[in-house]
């Protein structure tokens, strides 16, 4: 087990694949019960919009919930659908969700992966509803050819739209993931995603996401851990205090 700094001096904990052990089923499952005394079971029945998840995720990266909702909301406001989208001026695009931050990145990017998705047999028309029928391998396959999308964006998409079983790792839940030993500490976000899909109790995916993201925002910060307060404090390694 290695140990370094991050940019605030806090410790940080690397553990070698090789020495990496999976947590027991009952102790996921103890930690899924705890998660729920505090945020419950979250009900998010599939919406089946996936182009609709898929720039709502681009649009979410490096923001707040707010600021990703005002700028799409503002999207769909400007732009008669999706294809109005793609063939419109990247100006007027970049203009519309500039509240959402670093908008010449996104605009460029959203129309970028629209134009990849028209590009192709399955998608064109800007149709991805052959996604509900699709394997959750080959969802991941074509989501991820897109320009600029990986695992997390995929996920985010087979699961919201269409309830597939696919789980979105972002920081939140790697980082609260990693201080339960739920997920190998210093792993890449490809094998975390790959851990977190096995761990993941079958038809439980979206709730066990949901709750680690809840429980990374509101009490397992990233600086300072709120561990006096925290449900999880006498079963978590990480605890400080």
């Amino acid at each position: 087990m290695a140990r370094k700094t991050d940019a605030e001096g806090e410790a940080l904990v690397t553990i070698p694949k090789g020495e990496w052990r999976s947590p027991a089923r009952r102790r996921v499952a103890a930690i899924r019960d705890k998660l729920r005394t505090v945020y419950g079971i979250p009900i998010m029945p599939p919406h089946e919009q996936p182009l609709d998840e898929l720039v709502l995720t681009v649009l979410s990266q490096s923001t707040n919930d707010r600021n990703r909702d005002i700028a799409y909301e503002r999207l769909r406001e400007r732009f008669d659908g999706w294809q109005a989208v793609m063939e419109a001026p990247n100006a007027a695009v970049e203009e519309a969700i500039r509240p959402g931050g670093i908008s010449k990145v996104k605009s460029k990017r959203i129309q970028e992966i629209l134009r990849a998705i028209d590009a192709t047999p399955e998608g064109s028309g800007l149709d991805l509803s052959f996604l509900r029928d699709a394997s959750v391998p080959e969802g991941q396959r074509y989501l991820c050819a897109l320009p600029g999308v990986g695992r997390k964006t995929a996920a985010c998409v087979l699961l919201f739209a269409y309830g597939l079983r696919d789980v979105p790792v972002d920081t939140h839940v790697s980082r609260v993931g990693m201080r339960l030993r739920l997920l190998r500490p210093g792993a890449p976000f490809e094998e975390l995603h790959d851990e977190m899909l096995d761990l993941s109790p079958r038809g439980q995916e979206l709730e066990f996401h949901v709750n680690l993201l809840r429980h990374g925002r509101r009490t397992c910060h990233a600086r300072r851990p709120d561990c006096a307060i925290c449900v999880l404090r006498r079963i978590c390694p990480s605890r400080r205090g």
